[in-house]
């Protein structure tokens, strides 16, 4: 039995390591934004429309498949994540959020933000943690080290 709290200790404190990193000040981002998330994994492919936008103290970020059924949902208040409605937790989704806002950020931005990270040639990452390569200001590929692997681009634009 103790072990067994032990392990669910341990497993709660990896969670709470693992946690996606948050930038220091809130980024100056033109919202509202609508984006096509592209996730491909293992030869599959799953399309999102996710729309970002500033509620009261926070921003919202809601994410839905193409039928309009809701993915997602969370509020980013004073630097930490709210569930926003109804829908179960989503790990996959709150990383992913914390990654764009992280590949949102002006550059001009970045390193106050988010001291750590690499910025230079259409390219920024934060080491261990995503990568970005973009085309584009709004279209880019998000890139985790065990995947998935996102194209994202405004909504109404193709990807590549």
């Amino acid at each position: 039995m103790i072990r067994l709290i032990l392990l669910a200790c341990i497993s709660l404190l990896g969670a709470c390591a693992s946690q996606a990193p948050l930038p220091a000040g809130n980024p100056s981002l033109p919202l509202p934004l609508q984006l096509h998330i592209e996730r491909q994994q293992a030869g599959q492919r799953q399309d999102w429309l996710l729309v970002i936008q500033r509620e009261g103290p926070g921003i919202r970020w809601s994410m839905m498949d193409p039928l309009g059924i809701p993915q997602a949902r969370q509020q980013l208040i004073d630097g930490r994540w709210q569930a926003d409605g109804l829908l179960p937790p989503n790990p996959e989704a709150r990383e992913l959020f914390a990654a764009l806002l992280f590949a949102l950020t002006p550059a001009d931005e970045l390193s106050r933000n988010y001291p750590t990270a690499q910025q230079h040639d259409g390219q920024r990452s934060l080491p261990a943690r995503w990568d970005i390569r973009y085309s584009q200001p709004s279209s880019f590929e998000l890139n985790l080290p065990q995947g998935p692997h996102y194209r994202v681009s405004p909504l109404g634009e193709s990807t590549p």
